[in-house]
């Protein structure tokens, strides 16, 4: 009898500690203990049946609708040694018939999406490789015919002929900081968000490309550490605030003629050119032109014969305007689709070659926020938007023709979706605030073929280690303004307790966190965190997106001032709960969000006894031009916007606890930041704690760095709040 009480008494506790189990750091942030299995995005072929992925050293062909094996298309070992290849690659693309596979290996990343890499061309027919160019190049892209590629080497454009093997130097001006053809600089590439600056016409005829002339452009200077005598010094052109832009230029080199024609814009120094597309007429290239207060925006047409320009579209906002991809010319050479939040609301349109609006393909109280492709056998497009609330992201496609409206993901959450060539079928990607992302493959009527990953095996980890739901709330403000957040609260949540808040926030705009969707690493250190005895909290404030345009913008020349006044209410709100210690409250963010959470340390330090800055701006000064003044403009014409949102200001206000850190190697928001924040601190005579990060980017990872950081950030958090 004892023995089987025992034995009862044993089990019980086994089956108790079956949902006792510890999350831990190592396991979020090194292992992958808790990772969801991810689908990549998919190399569609032109059937738009099948597909094809990267398996080890092999490119693998499946049938999309059953997710067999079709068969191996390239073997990378099967040509180590030709033409010097190793015998492994990092990625792969097709040339738009299929019979070419080019190939990169030995990727060198320079900064968020630039890069430089060995290309290799691969014959399906002949099974032969070859080496694009002896030396690592940029940006390798195929002709719409392909027979030529074009690339970027030394700051200089080329290109080669695939028959004869024949390379063609385009420019010969290409210089380390000073001009560079056919690529980004650095502001362009980080707010632009594009680093390839060339683009082929319709025929392969002729390559639209942007010169970058950066030779007043100050300098800035990063220094590594590397285990040698002297460390390493890596200087870069970094326009900030008020300071000289590159003189950006576009031009048009002509394969035949051996040519290249200036587009003749008005002449303005001051002007970006964040986008080039060509039309349907290999003659015609859209050139995008806006002024450096990013408040007016014309989209130009240019003749590659002469380089003359005619205006196609202009748009000016109050505010600014949001620079997009989403221009689609059809194929009937008289009208392109276009985006704009012109009725206050992101919307598609349909415009005609004058620049005319045809008509509204989508109109309402909500945002599109992607536009997803544009099947023009039976002219359908495809987008994603927030119609059902502004928590969560649906795909639906509208007929150009008839106007009819399809929601392609009825179900709640939030979705994204990749479709095939033919958009006959469509991966979508969907997840909740509560369960991972599930990748299915879907019809163009929305109705399910199979599903690829439901990554069931974290409903198993969830139940193992008894998580918490977490759950939405929304609040007003004193300012009548209604605020979407989520909670986390511990597990057996006691009403009766008072326990601390813990709050993150990103906050920049037109960005989300409250939103219906996987938080990933996240999502298990918040649990984490709720587990410890927090609540977790997380509130969208004033600026942040799909709530249209005045809820974005209405931030204009006041960065951080309504955000870090909604973020204290909040944090107010949270505190007044019956079941939280309104003592005990922190906050946490990186980058944009690092300089909200200081700011809310500083000027609310009536509320928050804590705050974690990872990667802050400190002083808007210091960061780039295109950023900074698209939302602030310069600091001459708006020191008041700058100095009374600018945390740097405000030091001598410090009452709590504070942990600030970064990366000695952050190219996008510079070290300079923490720096100068250390010594305004020090100057105040303000205790602070510091970590910092040798030889890491914006980013700080590698080498235990995320493991590193997470773990002194928990302990801040059990320690300080």
């Amino acid at each position: 009898m004892i023995r089987s009480t025992l034995c009862l008494c044993f089990c019980l506790f086994a089956l108790l500690s079956i949902g006792q189990d510890t999350i831990t750091l190592e396991g979020i942030w090194k292992d992958g203990t808790y990772a969801h299995n991810r689908v990549p995005g998919f190399t569609f072929m032109e059937d738009g049946k099948h597909y094809t992925k990267k398996e080890d050293n092999s490119i693998v062909k499946y049938d999309l609708l059953t997710g067999k094996k079709v068969g191996v298309i390239w073997d990378a070992e099967e040509y180590k040694g030709d033409a010097e290849f190793d015998g492994t690659f990092a990625t792969y693309s097709f040339e738009q018939d299929e019979r070419y596979l080019l190939i990169t290996d030995n990727i060198k990343p320079i900064y968020r999406r630039s890069f430089m890499a060995d290309y290799y061309l691969f014959d399906l027919e002949s099974k032969s490789l070859a080496k694009v160019y002896d030396a690592m190049v940029q940006y390798v892209t195929f002709s719409p015919d392909g027979k030529k590629l074009a690339f970027v080497h030394e700051n200089d454009l080329f290109y080669k002929d695939l028959n004869s093997g024949d390379v063609k130097r385009i420019t010969t001006d290409g210089n380390q900081n000073r001009i560079i053809n056919g690529s980004a600089d650095w502001v362009y590439e980080e707010e632009f968000a594009f680093a390839k600056a060339f683009f082929w016409n319709a025929d392969g005829t002729s390559i639209a490309f942007m010169k970058f002339d950066e030779s007043a452009v100050k300098e800035f200077t990063m220094t590594y550490h590397f285990d040698q005598m002297y460390p390493h010094y890596s200087t870069f052109k970094y326009p900030k605030v008020g300071e000289t832009n590159a003189t950006v230029s576009a031009h048009i080199f002509n394969l035949n003629k051996d040519e290249i024609v200036d587009i003749k814009l008005e002449p303005d120094a001051e002007r970006y050119i964040p986008r080039i597309k060509w039309t349907k007429d290999p003659n015609e290239v859209c050139v995008y032109s806006m002024n450096r207060h990013q408040n007016n925006l014309k989209l130009y047409l240019a003749n590659r014969k002469k380089g003359k320009i005619t205006l196609m579209y202009e748009e000016s906002n109050k505010y600014y305007i949001d620079i997009h991809d989403n221009m689609t010319f059809l194929d009937d050479g008289k009208h392109y689709l276009w985006t704009s939040e012109t009725s206050g609301y992101n919307h598609i349109y349909l415009y005609d070659m004058k620049g005319n609006q045809v008509k509204a393909l989508t109109n309402g109280r909500y945002d599109v926020d992607a536009f997803l492709g544009f099947d023009k056998a039976n002219n359908d497009v495809f987008y994603r938007a927030s119609e059902k609330s502004p928590l969560e992201k649906q795909i639906y496609k509208v007929n150009i023709d008839s106007g009819k409206l399809m929601a392609l993901t009825p179900f709640d959450g939030t979705n994204s979706a990749q479709f095939s060539s033919t958009y006959d079928y469509y991966v979508n990607t969907h997840s909740t605030i509560n369960s991972a992302p599930t990748y299915t493959v879907y019809n163009r009527q929305g109705k399910e073929v199979r599903v690829i990953e439901d990554n069931a095996n974290i409903q198993d980890l969830q139940s193992q280690y008894d998580v918490s739901p977490v759950e939405f709330f929304e609040f007003e403000t004193s300012s009548k303004i209604n605020l979407n957040g989520y909670m986390i609260k511990p597990p057996n949540f006691d009403p009766k307790k008072a326990y601390p808040v813990f709050m993150f926030l990103y906050g920049g705009p037109g960005s989300q966190q409250v939103l219906d969707a996987w938080k990933g690493s996240y999502y298990w250190w918040f649990q984490k965190l709720a587990a410890e005895g927090y609540i977790v909290a997380c509130v969208d404030n004033r600026g942040t997106g799909a709530r249209g345009e005045e809820f974005k913008k209405m931030t204009y020349l006041q960065l951080g001032k309504y955000e870090t006044e909604d973020q204290i209410e909040a944090a107010k709100y949270l505190g007044g709960l019956p079941y939280t210690d309104s003592n005990r409250i922190g906050i946490y963010g990186w980058s944009y969000g690092g300089y909200m959470s200081t700011l809310c340390l500083l000027k609310g330090n009536d509320v928050f006894k804590s705050a974690i800055a990872v990667a802050p701006v400190t002083n808007w000064k210091w960061y780039d031009t295109i950023y900074t003044e698209r939302y602030m403009r310069t600091y001459a014409e708006n020191e008041a916007g700058y100095d009374e949102n600018s945390p740097i200001h405000f030091a001598d206000r410090l009452k709590g606890n504070y942990l600030l850190v970064h990366g000695m190697a952050d190219d996008n928001v510079h070290f300079q930041h923490t720096a100068e924040m250390a010594a305004a601190l020090i100057k105040a005579n303000k205790q602070f704690d510091t970590y910092f990060y040798p030889n890491r980017n914006h980013g700080i990872y590698g080498d235990n760095a995320r493991l590193h950081l997470f773990t002194k950030m928990t302990n801040f958090i059990f320690e300080k709040i």
